[in-house]
C-alpha cells in the first residue's frame, strides 16, 4: 500500500502543467533537430540554395526551442530577489522567438529578391522528401499551440505559431524546387507572399507578449468572471475594483471590496472564501489580494433608552418605558426621521434584555447609545453577535444625544466643528 502511494505521488507529480509543457518543448527540440540535419544533408546532396535556407530556418527553430525550455525552466523558479517568481520570463522568451519570427521573414524575402533564379536540376525523390517535410511542423506546431492554450503558456503558444508558419516556408521550398524541376522559376513571388504572413505571425506575438511585460490588465472575460464570483458571496455589499495582471502564463488578481460586516473575523474568512472560489473557477491564478472595507452607509439608525417622552435618557436599557430611534443622512449631517416608541418589556420577568435586543433589531438599528457599557449582559451579548454597535454617550437628553451624534458624523467628514 505504502509504494503505492508513493506510486501515485509520482504520477500526480509527472503531470503537472511545468512537466508536461517542459515534455512538449522537449519534443519540439528533438523534431526540428532532426529536420534540421535532414534539410541541410539534403541540400548539399542536391545543391539546393532555397533548401539550405530552409535547413536554416529550421536551426532558428532549435534555437526557439532550447530558449522556451530555458523560459518554461526559470520561470518556475522563486528565489529571494523575485518573490513574485520569474513567470515573465516565458513572456521574455516569447518576445525573442518573435524576433526570430521576424529574421525569418527578412532571411526568405532576401533569398527571394537576391536569387539569381537560374534553373537546377533535382531528382524527382528530393521533391518527394520535401514534400514529407511539409507537415510535420504544422502538426507539431497545432499540438504545441493547443498544450500551450490549455495551461496558458504563452512560450509555448508562440513556438507553436512559429512551427505553423513553417509549414508555408517549407511549401515556398518545394514549390520553387518543383518550378525549378519543370524550370519555371517561381520561388520568389511565392517566397515574398509567405514572409508578410510571417511578419504578421511574429506581430501577434509580440503583441500579446508585450501585454503582461507591462503590465497590462487581463482579459475582460476573465476579470468579468471574477466579479461574478466576488459578488456572489453574500456578505460582498459592493466592489470598489477589480484588476488583474498577467505574469507568464499565471494570473494576479487584486480587489477591493465592501463587505456588510464591522466584524474582522467574519471579513476575512469572506475573503479566504472568496479566494478560494477564484482559484477554483478562474485557471492559473497564482495569487489574489483582496482589501476588505466595512460598508460605506448613507444613513445610521440610532437608538436610545429613554426615561419619559420629554426625552431623559435612560441609565438602564432594560428598565427603560421607551426608545428613541432617529435616522441620520451621514453625507447630510442631518435627522432624517424620529420617532420615540414604548419598550412593551419592561415588566417582563425573564429574558428581558434578551427581549428588548429582539424588538430593537426589528427596527433594524446600527447603533444603541448608552450611558453604562452593556458587556457581561445578555442584551449586550446579543447586540454584539449581530453586528449592532454600542456607543457611550454622557448625554443627559435626547436632544443632546442628536447633537452629539451628527457632530461625532462631522468630524469624520473631516468638516470643521460648529
Amino acid at each position: 500500500m505504502e509504494n503505492g502511494g508513493q506510486g501515485a505521488a509520482v504520477v500526480r507529480a509527472d503531470r503537472t502543467p511545468e512537466s508536461i509543457i517542459l515534455r512538449v518543448a522537449y519534443l519540439s527540440l528533438a523534431v526540428n533537430a532532426g529536420l534540421v540535419v535532414s534539410k541541410l544533408a539534403l541540400s548539399v546532396y542536391s545543391g539546393s540554395l532555397a533548401l539550405r535556407a530552409d535547413g536554416i530556418h529550421s536551426f532558428v527553430d532549435v534555437v526557439a526551442s532550447i530558449a522556451l525550455i530555458a523560459g518554461v525552466f526559470l520561470s518556475t523558479r522563486k528565489r529571494r530577489d523575485f518573490p513574485y517568481g520569474l513567470y515573465k520570463v516565458e513572456n521574455v522568451v516569447a518576445v525573442a522567438i518573435a524576433l526570430l519570427i521576424f529574421f525569418t521573414a527578412f532571411e526568405i524575402a532576401m533569398e527571394a529578391l537576391a536569387g539569381n533564379g537560374a534553373a537546377q536540376s533535382y531528382s524527382g525523390w528530393v521533391l518527394l522528401a520535401v514534400a514529407a517535410f511539409i507537415p510535420i511542423p504544422f502538426v507539431l506546431g497545432t499540438y504545441e499551440v493547443n498544450v500551450g492554450r490549455k495551461y496558458n503558456s504563452p512560450g509555448l503558444i508562440a513556438d507553436g505559431r512559429q512551427h505553423q508558419m513553417d509549414v508555408l516556408s517549407s511549401s515556398v521550398v518545394f514549390i520553387a524546387l518543383l518550378g525549378q524541376f519543370f524550370g519555371i522559376p517561381l520561388d520568389r513571388i511565392a517566397a515574398v507572399i509567405v514572409a508578410i504572413f510571417i511578419v504578421r505571425s511574429g506581430w501577434e506575438i509580440l503583441k500579446d507578449s508585450m501585454k503582461p511585460l507591462l503590465d497590462a490588465s487581463v482579459d475582460y472575460d476573465t476579470l468579468s468572471e471574477i466579479r461574478t464570483i466576488i459578488r456572489s458571496d453574500p456578505i460582498v455589499s459592493s466592489i470598489k475594483s477589480v484588476t488583474g495582471r498577467n505574469s507568464g502564463r499565471y494570473i494576479f488578481v487584486e480587489a477591493v471590496v465592501e463587505m456588510a460586516t464591522s466584524d474582522l473575523n467574519e471579513a476575512h474568512q469572506a475573503s479566504e472564501h472568496i479566494e478560494e472560489a477564484i482559484q477554483t473557477r478562474v485557471q492559473n491564478v497564482e495569487r489574489i489580494v483582496i482589501h476588505y472595507e466595512p460598508e460605506e452607509r448613507a444613513h445610521l439608525r440610532y437608538a436610545a433608552p429613554l426615561q419619559d417622552r420629554e426625552g431623559l435618557i435612560s441609565d438602564h436599557p432594560g428598565e427603560a418605558p421607551y426608545f428613541a430611534i432617529f435616522d441620520i443622512d451621514v453625507r447630510e449631517n442631518r435627522v432624517e426621521r424620529q420617532d420615540i416608541i414604548a419598550n412593551p418589556f419592561t415588566g417582563a420577568e425573564e429574558r428581558k434584555g434578551v427581549q428588548i435586543a429582539g424588538m430593537l433589531l426589528a427596527e433594524k438599528i446600527d447603533v444603541v447609545l448608552l450611558r453604562h457599557s452593556l458587556e457581561g449582559k445578555g442584551i449586550g451579548y446579543v447586540f454584539e453577535a449581530e453586528g449592532i454597535e454600542m456607543r457611550l454617550t454622557t448625554a443627559a437628553t435626547l436632544a443632546e444625544v442628536i447633537d452629539e451624534t451628527i457632530e461625532r458624523h462631522r468630524e469624520e467628514a473631516g468638516a470643521p466643528p460648529r
